[in-house]
């Protein structure tokens, strides 16, 4: 569906021509969604749960991302008017829903999360729907390492790439190429290789170089003062040092995309905060005030466990393994007027 607009930020690929035709598409998300969920819990040892789609508001349990961008609320009748949000991501409810379901080390639960984010900036890859498979798990406190992080960032790459093999095996005209193995570097690596260029500058370069790439340490500032992304202070450990001394236990899976030459973000995932790093990044972040949400108090009162998770995006991986140029080709969603146009006129259907 179009919808007026200002001038976006689209990518009409070159030569651009669909492998897989509109119809044959649907049923090869629903091929990729069962096997890549089947897989990814086999591997991370996770029991599906039902997740919410909304969340009451002044409790802290929504997700803040960045900590800039408005969640999508609105009055319930029946409980006097209470405001509730569309959750952004399910970080902090997963961390609860451990809890409650007395998961112990070792053990986690995955789910599917869909979303609103009414600040994004629509193009190729990003839209106002978002849907991912939340995941989390819970860990010893041995465990909140960086070379724990490093492991299970293999584990779910390792699952990436075993869906794409599969999926190419089951459309003839799809080919894979993601490389091997991840290679993980550290944000202020990435900084000291490209200091001239922005952070998604050096994204790009580190994917067109390697393939796949885990990018760690997002969310602390770098050397130059500013951090590679944004994080919100209270899910990601991003102010704890790892084995190596560099600051963050968190980080982001890229791989090039092809068909868009560009790099193209599949999950941010990490060790979550303990009740310590949770209160560095508070101040830090100017949001000591949080301490006294009902998430925090809970945490700060030590009555969650330790873990760790993210989120892998449903949608993108879809758009990767199909080698789409448009994720409005995966999922049905409000695009601009103009987009739609350009894309229709470029053999882009958008559903």
């Amino acid at each position: 569906m179009s919808v007026n607009s200002s001038p976006d930020r689209l990518v009409i690929p070159r030569g651009y021509d669909e492998i897989i035709e509109p119809r044959e598409t649907e049923r090869a998300i629903l091929r990729i969604k069962e096997s890549f969920q089947t897989n990814l819990a086999f591997e991370l040892n996770l029991v599906r749960v039902t997740a919410p789609l909304f969340v009451e508001s002044g409790t802290g349990i929504n997700d803040d991302l960045n900590g800039t961008e408005r969640p999508v609320s609105f009055p319930v009748r029946h409980l006097r008017d209470q405001r509730a949000e569309i959750v952004q991501s399910l970080a902090k409810w997963k961390r609860l829903t451990l809890a409650e379901l007395a998961f112990a080390p070792g053990e986690g639960i995955y789910a599917d999360m869909n979303a609103v984010r009414p600040d994004e900036e629509l193009d190729n890859t990003h839209s106002l729907y978002v849907d991912q498979w939340d995941w989390e798990l819970v860990i010893e406190p041995q465990q909140r390492t960086r070379a724990f992080l490093e492991t299970t960032v293999r584990r779910i790459y390792d699952v990436i790439r075993r869906s794409e093999r599969y999926i190419c095996h089951e459309y003839r005209g799809l080919d894979h190429y993601l490389p091997e193995q991840i290679t993980i570097i550290h944000s202020q690596e990435l900084l000291d290789r490209y200091p001239a260029l922005s952070p998604r500058e050096r994204e790009r370069e580190i994917c067109r170089e390697y393939g796949a790439v885990f990018v760690a340490g997002i969310g602390a500032p770098l050397s130059d003062g500013k951090p590679h992304d944004g994080r919100a202070p209270d899910y990601d450990d991003w102010i704890s040092h790892g084995e190596d001394g560099r600051q963050g236990l968190n980080g982001d899976i890229l791989v090039h995309n092809r068909v868009l030459d560009a790099p193209f973000e599949l999950s941010s995932m990490g060790i979550r905060v303990d009740s310590q790093s949770l209160q560095q990044q508070l101040a830090l972040a100017g949001a000591a005030e949080r301490a006294g949400l009902y998430f925090h108090r809970r945490l700060l009162d030590g009555e969650l466990p330790l873990c760790i998770g993210g989120g892998i995006g449903q949608s993108r991986l879809c758009m990767l393994y199909l080698q789409k140029a448009h994720i409005g080709e995966i999922q049905a969603s409000l695009w601009p007027r103009d987009q739609v146009e350009r894309c229709r006129a470029a053999g882009i259907h958008l559903l």
